[in-house]
């Protein structure tokens, strides 16, 4: 199940949960009916953040708790393998939210990605250069279609796809 969160920072020290989107594959297939998107009441002002994923204050006020978002993140994932671009953002977000509700790190395999490609590419001999393993530049090296960043939904979705890429390439390499 890909999944991505808009976060107020990149810090859980300082910054919470905005947003969070996912979507189920099934066999490298996404599965579309299972797609969500979440917006979080923050506790705190968004701040700077909106720049980059144009949550606003008042765009969360109705948005929902974080322990609401647990429980339907834990519901739709049951017997998936967690998929994300740059899991170490993500886990350390998730991580904290399970933290704070329950008292333990979130528990679930997952994958990742950027660390797929990051691999892929050091194994070919290729120097990584910044900006080399963002969504958007690994879903270009597989001819994937361009989508704006920074929604949630809209960046589970842009994963499941390069995830799938990966995986075709993968296999007609082998």
């Amino acid at each position: 199940m890909a999944v991505d969160l808009e976060t107020s920072s990149l810090s859980t020290a300082d910054g919470e949960i905005l947003s969070a989107g996912w979507v189920a594959l099934d066999n490298q297939q996404i599965l579309l009916h299972t797609a969500q998107h979440h917006l979080i009441a923050a506790e705190n002002s968004v701040g700077q953040s909106a720049a980059i994923h144009h949550l606003r204050d008042c765009d969360l006020l109705a948005g929902k708790h974080t322990q609401t978002l647990l429980e339907a993140l834990l519901e739709a994932a049951q017997g998936r393998v967690l998929l994300f671009h740059n899991a170490s953002l993500d886990m350390a977000f998730l991580n904290q939210l399970c933290q704070n509700l329950c008292g333990t790190d979130l528990l679930l395999p997952y994958e990742d990605t950027l660390v797929n490609e990051k691999q892929k590419l050091t194994h070919q001999g290729k120097v990584i250069a910044q900006g080399d393993l963002t969504l958007a530049e690994c879903r270009n090296r597989y001819h994937l279609p361009y989508y704006a960043g920074h929604n949630a939904l809209n960046d589970a979705l842009a994963t499941a796809e390069l995830y799938a890429a990966q995986q075709s390439h993968a296999r007609s390499n082998t």
